[in-house]
């Protein structure tokens, strides 16, 4: 059996959760997860070995053991920390922001002084930020989630599989646009201006499945006393609770993703299906519910489908319309593609 370490001490519990729900499973694979305590805080640990960990921490607890693999969740942050596990272990890092990945010394240089520059300049005095690229060029492998973003460079490592659950039948159509609720990435505005002029006797119920603050928050509130009593509208002025969350994809007749074409990362472009994956994706695989995106979104998945003029319409089409998940994204086939990139990580 091969030994692993999964490394998240930064940011994504998110794909942590994900990639030990999947590896559960595994009959060829062992591993120890290294979390920081603010990952460790959010996931699930069942019966997953899982240690406590930090950036001065974890080159020390490597060296106890020896593993055939290192996977890093997020290179983010601590860059010396991880160049130096790239360049003493065989490593593979999961790439979140391809731009981000190859942007050079002076582009970087001149992302410090944008944005938080406080917490910036702590990446370049601190924790080696100008050797960000270096870390993913030193690494023998790079992996994405995506994988309309695979590439000889960059491998697809399927994580997302289609949970089994039964699903309530619901009075009315209930439409989750799952995220946080904010202009930056997603185009809310759309949403709120759609919703105010729906037309229709049926009973819809949205849920903004994501906190909301602010200019967003107001507007909800606002919105939500003036559609008709057969229109609802869900928000949360709070961070989502996991049990809220997994009601409402559940529930799901659609999912509504008004993701915008391009976002920012450390002030760097990135763009979405080609250069950087949005959750949704895996949203969509996991709960097992079509996917409603903007019409100029690239993608080869069926069950991502371009939003029409007439919303309303679509949404009975695709609530009756059936796509078969368990064929293509069952956890015993999307473990078994898993195994296969990371036993091809092993022998580079």
């Amino acid at each position: 059996m091969k030994k692993i370490a999964y490394i998240e001490i930064d940011t994504h519990a998110e794909i942590a959760q994900s990639f030990m729900d999947i590896m559960e499973d595994s009959e060829s694979f062992a591993v120890d997860y290294y979390f920081s305590k603010k990952i460790g805080n959010q996931v699930n640990k069942k019966n997953e070995t899982v240690f406590l960990s930090d950036s001065s921490m974890i080159l020390d607890q490597l060296k106890t053991k020896e593993y055939d693999l290192v996977v890093i969740g997020t290179v983010h942050r601590f860059f010396t920390t991880f160049l130096t596990i790239v360049q003493k272990y065989n490593a593979a890092l999961i790439v979140h922001n391809l731009n981000f990945s190859k942007a050079s010394k002076w582009d970087l240089f001149k992302s410090v002084f944008k944005g938080d520059v406080a917490y910036r300049l702590k990446l370049w005095v601190k924790e080696g930020l100008f050797n960000s690229s270096k870390v993913y060029e030193t690494s023998k492998s790079l992996l994405v989630l995506d994988e309309a973003l695979s590439s000889e460079k960059y491998r697809f490592l399927p994580l997302f599989y289609t949970r089994n659950f039964d699903k309530t039948e619901n009075d009315d159509k209930i439409v989750v646009i799952p995220g946080g609720v904010s202009q930056i990435r997603r185009d809310y505005n759309h949403i709120f201006e759609t919703i105010q002029n729906l037309k229709t006797d049926k009973r819809y119920t949205f849920v903004c499945l994501g906190k909301a603050k602010d200019k967003e928050l107001k507007k909800l509130k606002e919105l939500s006393g003036k559609v008709p009593e057969n229109i609802r509208i869900v928000y949360f002025s709070e961070r989502v609770s996991s049990g809220d969350f997994e009601k409402w994809m559940q529930d799901a007749d659609v999912l509504w993703c008004p993701i915008r074409e391009e976002t920012e990362f450390f002030s760097m472009k990135e763009v979405y299906g080609m250069t950087k994956m949005t959750g949704n994706t895996g949203d969509a695989v996991t709960y097992g519910k079509w996917a409603v995106f903007p019409a100029g979104y690239s993608t080869k998945l069926d069950f991502i489908v371009p939003e029409k003029e007439d919303i309303l319409e679509q949404i009975e089409q695709l609530s009756a319309a059936y796509f078969d998940f368990q064929k293509y994204y069952s956890k015993k086939e999307i473990l078994k593609k898993t195994e296969q990139i990371l036993s091809r990580s092993i022998s580079i």
